[in-house]
């Protein structure tokens, strides 16, 4: 890994494939055991947690169902501090244990705005899987009930991150550069 380019800024090396996959296969034995023997339903956040979802989900051994939503509160390196809904939940979730798959958490102030929302359909149960969290970053605390990385108050793109659209391609993570 090197240090590559998006756009106009520079990326430095942070998280190989191989450590991301390894701790997929974790977080994957931790819900297949508290989900063993139920039916969760997973609401995967679009559009960063596409990859992570899917890679998840080839290490889960219990009966899961997956449906989509897409969110969205940055614009470049930033929030917006908005959080713009542009697909909504199609599933019913009353009385149903749901697992939400986040690619990131860093403010909290999307699942701040979107976990009410569930709530108020009476799920069973409501966990949070987040790929990477920036503790330092948190304004809204949001409960992570499976937690990939914390990781510093830094940008990073790729595993499905992006920087204005670009970057979700590449396999490791990358932070920006200083």
């Amino acid at each position: 890994m090197s240090i590559i380019r998006v756009h106009d800024k520079s990326f430095e090396p942070y998280l190989t494939a191989d450590v991301i996959k390894n701790r997929i296969r974790e977080i994957a034995a931790d819900l297949n055991r508290d989900y063993a023997g139920k039916r969760p339903v997973f609401i995967a956040i679009l559009n960063g947690s596409f990859i992570f979802a899917a890679d998840l989900f080839k290490e889960l051994s219990v009966d899961v169902e997956v449906c989509f939503i897409k969110l969205a509160s940055y614009k470049g390196t930033r929030s917006t501090g908005q959080v713009l809904t542009a697909i909504g939940l199609d599933t019913d979730i009353f009385e149903r244990d749901v697992v939400v798959i986040e690619d990131i958490v860093d403010t909290g102030k999307t699942l701040s705005e979107f976990l009410p929302q569930l709530h108020h359909q009476q799920p069973s149960s409501l966990k949070i899987v987040a790929l990477l969290h920036k503790p330092e970053a948190t304004v809204f605390p949001i409960p992570i009930d499976y937690i990939g990385f914390a990781i510093p108050n830094k940008f990073v793109v790729g595993y499905g991150l992006d920087y204005d659209g670009l970057g979700r391609n590449i396999p490791e993570i990358y932070k920006l550069a200083e």
